[in-house]
């Protein structure tokens, strides 16, 4: 029989709790490590263009990690009205969340706009690496992507990348 009492583990939890409280949303204690704890107040988030292998047209903000390292990330994109995104894949899980307009999104190796569904603001949608899918806004919209990476596109039809440095 341990002599131990089974109260002694709860105990030290509840002594440590106090040290893994997080501060107050909307501060960030002098000194802390934004690798551990980032703001980002939709104002002032750094859009830059999307890389080259992306069509032109959508910006991209980093929030959390390096989508093009190992690791786990977090990235918004803003498309314009009209923006299409051919059939394509990644190589890792992608989680999709519709901040604001609106995201169609299909699977297979053929754009088809009949087959895609709408996922409107505050819609999610998980998919699967190595899924074929695609994805079209009319309207425009911000979608935020998070997963592991190193964060790939993979195009169906290889002449849909617009890289032009990809030999094809």
């Amino acid at each position: 029989m341990n002599p131990r009492p089974a109260a002694l583990p709860l105990l030290a939890l509840l002594v440590a709790m106090p040290a893994l409280a997080a501060p107050p949303a909307g501060t960030q204690p002098a000194g802390s490590n934004p690798s551990v704890a980032a703001f980002h107040h939709p104002d002032t988030l750094q859009w830059t263009d999307v890389p080259p292998n992306l069509p032109r047209g959508a910006r991209l903000a980093i929030l959390s990690g390096d989508p093009f390292q190992r690791g786990p990330f977090v990235i918004r994109l803003q498309v314009p009205a009209g923006y299409t995104l051919p059939p394509h894949w990644h190589s890792m899980v992608e989680n999709v969340t519709v901040l604001s307009g609106s995201l169609h999104l299909g699977m297979g190796d053929v754009l088809d706009v009949g087959a895609a569904r709408e996922l409107p603001a505050g819609g999610f949608h998980s998919i699967s690496a190595r899924v074929h899918h695609f994805a079209f806004s009319p309207s425009g919209a911000v979608v935020q992507i998070h997963g592991e990476g190193p964060f790939d596109i993979q195009y169906v039809n290889p002449s849909d990348n617009p890289d032009p440095d990809v030999i094809r």
